[in-house]
């Protein structure tokens, strides 16, 4: 019985992804390569990835840091520069691009995880001053919603496309912080074929994809609204 279970898991994969990622293709190309796979898929909010990985409720993810790597193995697939996320008729809204010091008293919407708002809201800054409190939110949608209203302001992935998000929302290229990186993750004890394969065809379609569209990247307009491998 256990050898059989075994067996099957050799060809069972279940593939995470978050917030604006795809995981389509990948998926496409392992049933293609591995027509006995068994390959499913599975959406996860921002804070599951590495839970979700090591509750074995998904085999792999897709998703950005940060989120913590213990007892993963992580690999960077791509960077992509942030943008500023605010209304339509913000005092922003028209710029070509901010900074830091643009926004150095917008409150941003905080999450409960110390780490996602260090990183999401750069802070602290890099003149060592704190980022401005926004209201703290446990979904995207809420974020938006915050956005939408001018409580606050909000950074985000050089991808989004503000007006397939929302048409009252548009996004600024934002100087002078670090890239988004987008990665995929495993158990770091997990070393299926399976997940070899997958691994292989995300980096090789990550770099065909980012040759196409590496100068689309931080024009205030976006690549895509979702990110594929």
């Amino acid at each position: 019985m256990a050898q059989t279970r075994a067996a099957a898991e050799q060809h069972r994969v279940t593939i995470g992804f978050t917030t604006g990622l795809t995981v389509t293709p990948a998926v496409r190309e392992l049933r293609r390569r591995h027509p006995d796979a068994d390959v499913h898929t599975r959406y996860l909010a921002w804070n599951e990835p590495q839970p979700a990985l090591l509750e074995r409720r998904v085999d792999a993810v897709l998703g950005r840091l940060p989120f913590p790597p213990d007892g993963l193995s992580v690999t960077i697939l791509y960077e992509e520069p942030r943008v500023l996320l605010v209304p339509v008729g913000h005092r922003l809204a028209d710029r070509n691009h901010v900074t830091l010091d643009d926004i150095a008293e917008e409150p941003l919407p905080r999450f409960p995880d110390d780490h996602w708002n260090a990183f999401w809201c750069v802070d602290p800054r890099p003149h060592g001053r704190r980022a401005p409190t926004g209201p703290v939110v446990t979904a995207m949608e809420d974020k938006l919603e915050l956005i939408a209203t001018g409580q606050a302001v909000s950074l985000a992935p050089a991808s989004v496309l503000a007006k397939e998000v929302r048409p009252d929302l548009t996004t600024v290229p934002l100087k002078g912080a670090e890239p988004s990186r987008v990665v995929l993750a495993t158990r770091a004890d997990d070393d299926r074929p399976l997940l070899r394969a997958l691994r292989a065809h995300a980096t090789a379609n990550t770099r065909r994809g980012l040759s196409r569209n590496t100068q689309h990247l931080g024009t205030g307009q976006g690549l895509s609204s979702r990110q594929r491998i």
